[in-house]
This record gives C-alpha cells, structure tokens and sequence, in this order.
C-alpha cells in the first residue's frame, strides 16, 4: 500500500533588464484560515445514512480510513493557512483523502467529486458524519490541494500507515526469545531501489516550436497592453505575426529539415520575439500597466523571457544543453531526463528515486532535475534500518548504483 505524492513545483526565471525595471508587485491572494477539526474522526458504525443500514467494517475505505492518523499531521497541513480571518479552508482529511481516492481509482478531478457524491464510503473516507447527495467540494479545488499537500508530507503519512500495518502484521507473530533480545539483530529481508522518471504530458519540445508559441503569446500581451492606449498611441506596434506564422510554418511542414533550415527559421523567431518583448517594455513606459495582464499572462510573460534568454544563448554558442532549459511554457518546471533507454533517451518530467521491501514501495526523493540515483544508496539503506531496526539481508540495484564507494560500504 502506498500514497502518491503531489509536489508544487517552484521555478526561477530571468527577464530582459528593461522589462524588469517595469514589473510590479501582483496582489497577494485572499487569505485563508484553517479551523482545526474539534472532534476525533468517527468510527464507521456511526456514519448516517438516510436509507438505514451501516457501513461494513471490512471496506476497503474504512479500513484505510482507520489506518491513515489524520489528526497527526493536521497541524503541518494547517501551516498553509492564516490564523485569524479569512474564510474557512477544508480539511486535511478531506483534501488529503480526495487526492488519494483521484490515484487510486484513475479518473479525473470532476469524476473524482461526483464519485464522492454517489458512494457514502467515499464519503465517510473524506471525514462526512453522514450522508448527502450534495457535492462535497468544487473540482478546482484538486488543483490547490496538490500545492498544499507537499510530498514530504505524503511521505510522512505514507511511512506511518506502513508502520502501522506492520505492527498489526507482526501482533499475531512468532514470540520473540528471551536470550536472542540481547544479541545485535541479524540482517533480514529483501531491499529493491530503483529510479524512474514520472513522465509529463506535454508535446515532445523543439526549440523552433517553442520560440513560436512564444512568439504568440507575446502578440497577445502586446494586445492586451495596447487596449487602455488607444487614444494615447495613435499606431499600434507592429508585430509581423502573419509573416512570422509563414516562416514557421515553411520549416515545421518538413518532414525532414536539414540543420541549416531549422538554425536559420530559429534566428527568425528570434528576431520577431525580441522585437515584440521591446514592443511590451515600450507599451510599459509609455503608461501601460501589467495589472491589465492576468495572473496567468503575468506568469507567462516572465517564462517567455526566460525562453527568450535560454535560446538566443544556445544559438549563439552553437549549444544543445542549457542549465535549467525550459522545454513547456505552460510547465517551466519541467526539465529533461536523460535515461539512455533505447527508443526514448530523453525523457521529459520528474525523476523519482524509490524504494521498495515486504511490498511497501517509499519515494525518497524526487527532483525536477536530473541527478544520479547511485548517490542515494547509503540514505537508503540507512533509512531502510531505522524503520525496521536492521540492515537488509540483500539489496537489489542496478548496475548504475555499483560504485565503487557504494560496494565499499556494503
């Protein structure tokens, strides 16, 4: 068993000097407070329903319920919110218990409130003292639970429901001897680390493709900033934006463009979106203001920036790697993994390094970034004997964890 975690990724990204001497502070979003819950989460016999009946303990929902200590960790949860005013949050229960009924039955945000609407275990799963046909909670509010629930947090909760279930485990086990108590524990069981990459659902980046969704964006902003100077300026900058969409379209149409096609349809998007980000700094001084932009576009505009940077530099210097290159506008977090595989050597998300032993599986560490796995071996092991108080009697790898430092601990 195990409990998936939700990172909310952060990102840092640069923006050319003119157009950072213009950006203003956004307004910070209402404040929220979280009102602890007052009673402990009831048993399942007490749970209402309107048609009679009760719950039966065996579900699967309520066993799990019983298992995760919702009350442990509501205090962490609850460091996200205000103190004092604001409205009410949700639960920790509830945001945490929805997240784990979205993985674990594979459906949508939307399918996921609507399921809790229709099973009354799913309900009493999410902390409801009774029944009701009322949609617990909007679906957008999936999106801001995965930003508060960290995955240091799940795998707090995740490691304390697997210690929990081993001491039911071991309750009916085998009586320990006397004589052996005394003797330094023998290693014992099986240990499996590997590391995957999380892979992200974006359309497989190029540099060309991604300097003309910038390109477009930034013909919006530009938009979006001429509106309120209308009268003010009486010509709208120009953009080239039909031009631009031909000489993308010229290259992208190839099935196979040679080297010197794609650099020199690169050097032109380039050129249209430089033109366009000194067309929004001039907007900018001439009284423009960046509250007319929408938090997303905000948000956007500072990543096409950053775009803009990164590639300008890889064209410059004839380069194919960049640190923190920005492969999705809309994920900047997201980075490529080099795996090596055959077919697919790159991959595109977040690289995971786990752990496995009595079939629990733990997420050690994840990371945006790519890093050796081999590096986590001794954590691993180490973390492997404070939670069972002994050192594996095995441990299962792959070859990139056989370093020569790594053999000379074992």
């Amino acid at each position: 068993m195990t409990l998936i975690g939700f990172v909310s990724a952060t990102w840092v990204v640069s923006v050319p000097e003119k157009l950072l001497k213009s950006l203003k502070t956004r307004a910070s979003p209402l404040a929220i407070v979280y009102r602890k819950m007052e009673q402990a989460p009831s048993p399942a016999e007490d749970f209402d329903l309107p048609f009679g009946g009760k719950l039966a303990a065996d579900n699967r929902w309520v066993q799990l319920a019983q298992l995760i200590p919702w009350s442990e960790f509501e205090a962490e949860y609850a460091q996200n919110f205000e103190t004092e005013v604001g409205p009410p949050a949700k639960s920790f229960r509830l945001a945490l218990g929805s997240l784990i009924i979205k993985e674990k039955l594979g459906i949508s945000d939307r399918e996921t409130v609507e399921q809790i609407r229709e099973n009354p275990y799913l309900q009493y799963f999410i902390g409801h003292l009774s029944y009701s046909n009322e949609v617990a909670f909007d679906p957008s509010l999936l999106v801001h639970f995965r930003q508060r629930i960290s995955a240091e947090l799940v795998n707090k909760v995740n490691r304390e429901v697997v210690r929990r279930l081993r001491e039911i485990g071991s309750a009916d086990g085998e009586k320990k001897n006397p004589s052996a108590e005394s003797e330094p524990p023998k290693n014992q069981g099986k240990l499996i680390l590997d590391a995957t990459c999380a892979p992200a659902d974006i359309s497989y980046p190029t540099d060309l493709k991604l300097l003309n969704q910038a390109r477009q964006h930034t013909e919006k902003f530009i938009d979006v900033l001429y509106e309120p100077l209308k009268e003010k300026i009486v010509k709208k900058p120009r953009t080239y934006r039909h031009i631009a969409r031909k000489d993308y379209l010229k290259v992208a149409k190839q099935r196979r463009p040679s080297r010197k096609q794609k650099r020199k349809a690169i050097k032109k998007q380039l050129q249209y979106l430089k033109r366009n980000l000194s067309h929004i700094a001039q907007l900018i001084e001439s009284g423009a203001s960046l509250e007319s932009l929408s938090k997303k576009q905000y948000k956007m505009l500072l990543v096409v920036s950053e775009v803009y940077r990164q590639q300008l530099e890889l064209f410059k210097k004839n380069k194919q790697s960049i640190e923190d290159r920005i492969v999705s506008l809309s994920q900047p977090q997201i980075r490529p993994i080099v795996r090596g595989k055959a077919g697919q050597p790159v991959e595109f998300g977040a690289k995971l390094s786990a752990s496995s032993f009595e079939g629990y599986v733990f997420l050690d560490r994840i990371s945006w970034d790519n890093f050796n796995e081999s590096g986590d071996f001794k954590a691993q092991v180490e973390a492997y004997r404070n939670f069972t108080g002994s050192y594996p009697e095995s441990v299962h790898v792959d070859r990139i964890y056989r370093t020569r430092e790594n053999r000379a601990g074992v």
